[in-house]
């Protein structure tokens, strides 16, 4: 099972106490121990640097960015048609985010259906499933 998985997941999980933390942290070690097929795209590394370096941060954006490469079995690359696809949902869903739209198009045209994201803007694509990293485990035990 490929599962798209969202900047914000590496991001939790290397931030400061949160609520999303320990979930997220989960969700890598199960990507780490092979238990799903964890897929992301250049887009998603290039936000991860983007923000920490914003933050003053431009080391632990590398560090994050670079940790996160390692549990990921795909890094998927952003194409031409990734970016035809993007605008169609751009026009199609006002309320998405820019950036979110290349990652649905992108999974769309490789394939994968499921995202797990605290990232509520993803409920809204048509064919894609977005699963809550605080319900993840059992999201994984119920696929089995």
């Amino acid at each position: 099972m490929r599962i798209f998985v969202d900047a914000n997941i590496p991001m939790y999980a290397a931030g400061a106490a949160h609520p999303l933390k320990a979930c997220s942290l989960q969700v890598l070690e199960a990507a780490a121990r092979g238990r799903f097929v964890a897929v992301s795209n250049v887009e998603v590394l290039q936000e991860i640097m983007h923000r920490y370096a914003s933050l003053g941060s431009r080391e632990k954006g590398a560090e994050v960015a670079e940790l996160f490469m390692h549990v990921l079995q795909d890094v998927l690359p952003v194409t031409r048609e990734d970016m035809v696809q993007a605008l169609t949902l751009y026009r199609q869903y006002p309320q998405a985010q820019a950036r979110d739209t290349v990652h649905a198009a992108v999974m769309r045209n490789s394939g994968v259906t499921i995202i797990v994201t605290a990232d509520r803007h993803f409920d809204q694509f048509a064919g894609l499933q977005r699963v809550d990293p605080l319900d993840f485990e059992r999201f994984l035990k119920e696929k089995g």
